[in-house]
């Protein structure tokens, strides 16, 4: 197995607008650098049930999936299968958690998981999604103290 990636960061709102930002306002924090077309004024859309696509959609109506929902459960558990610039085939797996905190804010556990599903790209493909989830936290922290 593996070992899954795992990141917990505080941010400034209820896990309720956490969960919002992440999941129906992705598109107004998503770097256009971690998209399939690298176009910017893209949307990202969580369609919000299991089952639903996540996908990109560009300003002139090209779509590119780049996942599954899996769980959604607003405002404390979202769960998908991830394929960004990959086969289906080669999913991983996501769960985040929001939860409010004691002393105000949020925290917001990410585990995404299931590196060895894809053999020996599993390690590569694990350290490069590390260096992506680093690039791409910050945005949404941000994204998640703006009202």
């Amino acid at each position: 197995m593996i070992e899954p990636l795992r990141l917990s960061f505080a941010v400034d709102c209820s896990a309720e607008h956490a969960f919002e930002t992440w999941a129906t306002r992705t598109s107004m924090w998503w770097p256009a650098g971690h998209s399939v077309t690298g176009e910017d004024e893209l949307e990202v859309i969580f369609e919000p049930w299991p089952g639903g696509r996540i996908f990109e959609r560009t300003p002139a109506g090209r779509e590119e999936d780049w996942g599954e929902v899996l769980a959604w459960e607003p405002p404390r558990r979202l769960r998908y299968l991830w394929h960004l610039r990959a086969d289906r085939g080669d999913a991983t797996e996501v769960e985040i958690r929001f939860a409010d905190a004691e002393a105000g804010g949020a925290r917001v556990d990410i585990e995404h998981r299931g590196w060895e599903r894809l053999g020996e790209r599993g390690p590569g493909r694990r350290e490069a999604n590390q260096r992506g989830w680093g690039g791409l936290v910050p945005h949404y922290v941000s994204a998640c103290a703006r009202r």
